[in-house]
């Protein structure tokens, strides 16, 4: 599915009365060409943003069946199992400001008694904290559902915060350096402000070994940098479809300034690291195409150990995040067993 972001032209209407029109004709010119390029989100649909935030709405037989699929029998929904409901909540971010919201997918059978690992979902450029919860599509809680009920996984709190932490309450995302800002911020608010609250607030199991963070597109980029950042947080990271930005490039739609060099995607050499990084994508992403292949590259060349795969068949679409999902669980699995 190709993507277009359709250029804005203001045309400046020829008055047939200029006493009814003049005013108006002399309003509309004063947006300055300059304002007109950077405005790049005009026109784009909330459907569209969806896409961006959440993925395309991928046809189902759309990718080949391989061991990168994530199952069928883990993303429908059984009978035989009780699955967890979003709901949503607000805490106080003394790094941006404001109160903040976030969705959270706790386990059916939800107790204060039990204490259960927390997974960290980052969503994609024009989202925020109800775009998964309310993308049925992504079988979120049909995969922790199902992992858990076959004695896969713990059962898992699943956290999906707002990731643009703007400091203004006005600002907005875009296509635009500036814009992006925000993104980049959100490490301090995870760290500072919403981890500890849902520490507080729940009853999770403390640790890096019981602390998972992964995200599609965009929030596959933040995935890779806090990663980079912070690999002493969280013991099993997966980044899917990951957006270009990390390093320094310009793509179809801005030119990013880059969160570090390329020589600075590694590990220190005494630096706790996860035990299990993924990268993954589609290999018919129409969004970000080579960028998180590109990152692999990187992450490779600079000796930093990750598992990276392709998903045959799959765009920038609800197969690569079943995928990247199922395939970060399994990972749990196969090494707590």
């Amino acid at each position: 599915m190709k993507k277009k972001i359709i250029a804005i032209c203001m045309t400046i209407l020829m008055s047939v009365s200029l006493c009814a029109c003049g005013e108006k004709a002399k309003e509309e010119s004063n947006m300055t060409e300059k304002e007109e390029k950077n405005d790049l989100t005009i026109g784009i649909s909330e459907e569209e943003k969806g896409k961006f935030a959440t993925g395309i709405q991928a046809d189902e037989n759309s990718v080949s069946i391989s061991e990168e699929k994530c199952p069928e029998i883990y993303s429908e929904t059984r009978s035989d199992v009780k699955y967890g409901e979003f709901t949503h909540g607000t805490y106080y971010s003394k790094t941006c400001g404001m109160e903040r919201g976030y969705s959270i997918l706790l386990p059916a059978d939800y107790s204060e008694e039990k204490k259960y690992p927390v997974l960290y979902l980052l969503h994609g450029i024009f989202g925020d904290e109800f775009s998964f919860s309310s993308d049925a599509s992504n079988k979120i809680k049909e995969i922790v559902g199902n992992m858990a009920a076959d004695g896969l996984i713990e059962k898992t709190i699943v956290v999906c915060p707002n990731m643009f932490a703007a400091t203004d309450p006005n600002q907005k995302p875009g296509f635009d350096a500036k814009a992006c800002e925000p993104y980049d911020n959100f490490i301090n608010d995870l760290v500072n402000d919403l981890m500890p609250y849902i520490k507080s607030q729940y009853s999770i199991r403390v640790g890096r070994e019981h602390t998972y963070l992964a995200g599609f597109s965009m929030g596959g980029r933040e995935t890779i940098y806090i990663t980079m950042k912070r690999p002493e947080l969280f013991g099993y990271v997966c980044a899917i479809s990951s957006a270009p930005g990390v390093v320094s490039t310009k793509d179809k739609f801005m030119s990013h300034p880059g969160q570090m060099e390329e020589s600075e995607m590694k590990f220190a050499e005494d630096a706790v690291r996860p035990d299990v990084f993924i990268l993954c994508c589609g290999s018919k992403d129409s969004v970000v195409g080579n960028y998180p292949k590109s990152y692999h590259e990187i992450l490779e060349a600079n000796g930093t150990d990750h598992i990276w795969y392709e998903i045959e068949g799959a765009d920038h679409d609800n197969n690569a995040i079943r995928s990247g999902l199922y395939n970060l669980l399994r990972q749990i699995s196969e090494k707590k067993q």
